[in-house]
């Protein structure tokens, strides 16, 4: 991914919120036919491998099992992003040099796929994902919830992956290279569109 100076991400634990905050990543990798992406939920565990690592599960009938030659993947999480019109821009009135752009804020992961055959650990993830993701409900749902019978009938249709993060990179392009005024204008534009 370019990422010019000024949109480097700040750090690691502010790509790990992103990731948290928006954790429904696009999974790429490489099979015979090409690049396949998949959308898949992930949890991260930061204080697993260096960068943290990455946790999930897909259906087994999924493709991406049978057709995986290369175990490196690239996982992209895309958080807010929106259009940015140059008529936010102060600068615009007086010289006329301002063209439409994009701000927005994503994390790229780096790393090897590897697939987890293991029933424990996968209802370990399932539990942990369902936990994630309930906090916020008035009346979490956890597994237990369900008949034992049908949680273990989904389960044999899936699999679990997990992706020890080798190399992490962020883009946080917001507009950091455009002058106060310019900055401030997108604000307010933002903030005038999110109104309507």
């Amino acid at each position: 991914m370019y990422i010019p100076k000024a949109f480097e991400a700040p750090d690691t634990d502010v790509m790990h919120a992103l990731m948290r905050a928006h954790p429904l990543g696009a999974l790429v990798t490489l099979s015979p036919s090409g690049l396949e992406a998949n959308h898949i939920p992930l949890q991260l565990l930061a204080d697993v491998g260096p960068h943290g690592t990455l946790r999930g599960h897909v259906a087994r009938a999924n493709p991406l099992l049978r057709d995986l030659q290369l175990l490196d993947a690239l996982v992209i999480f895309q958080g807010p992003q929106a259009y940015v019109s140059p008529g936010w821009y102060p600068t615009k009135q007086v010289t006329g040099k301002a063209v439409p752009t994009w701000n927005y804020m994503v994390v790229h992961v780096h790393g090897p796929l590897r697939i987890v055959e293991d029933a424990d650990w996968l209802r370990t993830q399932l539990a942990a994902l369902t936990a994630t993701h309930e906090a916020g409900q008035a009346q979490p749902w956890s597994m237990d919830e369900a008949p034992p019978d049908y949680i273990d009938t989904l389960m044999k249709a899936i699999v679990g992956i997990e992706i020890p993060i080798a190399r992490l990179e962020g883009k946080w392009k917001l507009s950091q290279n455009q002058p106060v005024q310019n900055r401030n204008g997108v604000i307010a534009g933002m903030q005038e569109q999110s109104s309507q």
